[in-house]
């Protein structure tokens, strides 16, 4: 498990008990604690960032996965976020893990919330990237604006996380280059585009947990890293980055310059430091 190339590492697969056959790929050293990284709206496992994961697991075991229903994985997509937090530790269940350390990013920040109330003694640390709270301002506007932007992609045939990841400055313009680019890396045993229907369910999922009453985070004690770009369009960066960090009790907070939804990505070897020291 010494591999540290994402582009390269194989996809496998396991069964949970509850019959769902999971994609996954598994890369770092097998030691300490493992991170799960919980990916965004409509992600397969070809749209994590292959630096930020390679630069994570230089420092621990790193295993991204296909939730239910998505890429090459079995079953039915859940149609609320708390059924793919229980989905998730179906897949982890099925690893054989008692603890974990959770990367969420966005819609996966969600589910890593989630994840929290339902077996917090089986996670240790969590970092919370561009995402909010259950409850969160705006977070029930996501169809909307994905909606919107989904046809502007198709109008000027560019990839959708050009606009809904990266603000539209040159930086901004730069970096979503650059992150398209690092995204087609892989040449083989590329994942499965998720199925519209999945896709849409998602989107209902996130739109019930955003209408949903407001979560009490204040109960959690694991620290946690919450990250974000200062202009979020899809979650809106203010107030729900700083409502994170001033409900929960044990949390950092850092907030890039001129990034978006994607800031991870943005300034990946940043983040990638701060998350390994914050992980150690």
């Amino acid at each position: 498990m010494k591999n540290f190339d994402y582009t390269k590492v194989p996809t496998q697969k396991i069964t949970g008990d509850n019959g769902v056959t999971y994609a996954y790929r598994d890369l770092g050293e097998a030691v300490g604690v493992p991170l799960i990284a919980l990916t965004h709206l409509s992600a397969n496992l070809d749209n994590w960032d292959p630096e930020v994961i390679d630069g994570l697991a230089k420092h621990q075991r790193v295993i991204t996965f296909d939730y239910q229903g998505v890429g090459t994985s079995t079953g039915k997509v859940p149609g609320r976020i708390q059924g793919m937090a229980k989905d998730a530790w179906q897949f982890i269940e099925a690893l054989k893990l008692t603890k974990v350390n959770l990367l969420g990013f966005s819609m996966g920040g969600m589910v890593a919330q989630e994840m929290l109330e339902q077996h917090p003694e089986a996670v240790q640390r969590v970092i919370l990237a561009g995402t909010g709270p259950r409850g969160g301002e705006g977070i029930e506007n996501v169809t909307r604006i994905s909606d919107l932007d989904l046809v502007r992609a198709l109008v000027t045939f560019k990839d959708i996380k050009t606009t809904l990841f990266f603000t539209r400055t040159v930086n901004g313009k730069t970096s979503a280059a650059q992150f398209l680019k690092r995204l087609k890396r892989r040449q083989q045993q590329r994942d499965s585009t998720i199925s519209w229907f999945a896709y849409r369910r998602q989107l209902k999922a996130i739109n019930r947990w955003g209408c949903a009453q407001p979560a009490d985070l204040s109960e959690i004690r694991q620290p946690v890293l919450v990250v974000n770009g200062d202009n979020d369009r899809m979650v809106p960066t203010e107030p729900n980055m700083y409502d994170l960090h001033r409900q929960l009790a044990n949390s950092e907070l850092v907030i890039y310059p001129d990034a978006g939804h994607g800031s991870i990505f943005q300034n990946g070897s940043d983040f990638v430091e701060r998350a390994n020291r914050f992980l150690a």
